[in-house]
């Protein structure tokens, strides 16, 4: 369990750090790299922790494109060592977490305020060097200040909820209407989470592993089901079977955006979170989308929803979670222990010695 704690006493640099960097599929390695200097309008902090996201360990997998070689890490929060020329707002000392993101400027997309499909997106620890390592820096219009006694371990994850908030905003979920999330990993609890705080009539969590139904009842789910044992079926029956009015796919994959698509009701909104392999397919029959009225939408990334991300972060519950956390000498120990296959909810690395 977490709580608040007081930050670290850091070292001094030296000119050289420690940092995790990607170079291809399945080729991770430890590195020393020189200690960045933030430029005009820049900061620099020392990483805390820095979430594991499941788009790491694709990108690990050669299943979601990144540059090489790159820093990993975008689930950040840290203090800020250094402030460029032109910052305010910032100070050394501050705690902090970091919107990835950021975008062109120009192009349509940008231009009719849909920055977040920039066709030239970069993000920090995607295809600029993030936060897997012992400092980074990164533009201050993207650096968020959280409460100085906040547990960094919590506040790297503000970046996964701004990205769970966008996905509510786009479903645009109903009080009273049916929800099931599919999937109750990090995400699914949060989205579960956020689903109650909007006031859904009816949750229902899918997911087959039992401690992660247990910890989807605590984060709001009225009923839980077991996909493996007869799930949909049961799932249906909570709606007299009818279906759901919001289906949301918290995994990522072609079997459970196949089984939101069966679990949706007429008129439903379907919503694709989940971040599945680039190159997975799925069958749909254009005829159920089209006779059922069906909405599919999709939720990529986290476009002004960062600020909300951090308000809403103290209420979220997530300090009950077991968070697993490695050194960052240990990633690989730490990618081997993806939530899939582990008992915790998240898996983080401390940058930090």
């Amino acid at each position: 369990m977490l709580g608040s704690s007081n930050l670290p006493v850091l070292s001094s640099f030296g000119s050289t750090m420690w940092a995790m960097r990607f170079h291809a599929p399945g080729d991770l390695r430890l590195e020393q790299l020189a200690v960045p200097n933030p430029k005009p309008g820049e900061v620099r902090l020392r990483p805390l922790a820095a979430g594991l996201c499941g788009t790491d360990a694709h990108i690990f997998k050669g299943e979601f494109p990144a540059a090489s070689p790159v820093v990993l890490g975008h689930e950040v929060a840290g203090i800020i060592d250094a402030v460029g020329a032109g910052v305010k707002g910032l100070v050394e000392g501050d705690l902090v977490t970091v919107q990835p993101n950021t975008y062109c400027g120009a192009c349509r997309y940008c231009r009719t305020g849909r920055e977040h499909l920039c066709p030239n997106l970069c993000a920090y620890g995607v295809h600029i060097d993030g936060g897997f390592a012992e400092a980074m820096v990164a533009s201050a219009r993207v650096v968020y200040r959280m409460p100085s006694g906040l547990d960094a371990r919590l506040a790297c994850l503000a970046e996964p909820l701004s990205c769970c908030i966008h996905g509510m905003d786009r479903t645009a979920i109903q009080s009273g209407s049916t929800v099931l999330v599919i999937g109750a990993g990090l995400i699914g609890l949060m989205l579960t989470r956020l689903t109650r705080l909007a006031g859904a009539g009816l949750i229902v969590s899918s997911e087959p592993q039992e401690f992660r139904r247990k910890c989807a009842l605590e984060f709001g789910a009225d009923t839980v089901v077991d996909p493996k044992q007869e799930g949909e079926t049961q799932a249906l029956a909570a709606t007299h079977g009818e279906g759901f009015d919001f289906v949301v796919d918290a995994v990522g994959s072609s079997a459970t955006f196949s089984q939101a698509i069966n679990m949706a009701a007429r008129g439903g909104t379907i919503l694709v979170f989940g971040c599945a392999p680039m190159h997975a397919t799925a069958t749909v029959r254009p005829f159920d989308i089209y006779a059922r009225e069906l909405t599919v939408k999709g939720s990529f990334i986290n476009p002004y929803t960062h600020e909300r991300a951090v308000s809403l972060l103290p209420q979220m519950g997530l300090e009950k979670l077991q968070i697993e956390a490695f050194p960052l000498a240990e990633f690989r120990k730490a990618f081997e222990r993806q939530p899939a296959t582990s008992m915790a909810a998240k898996i983080e690395l401390l940058p930090q010695p």
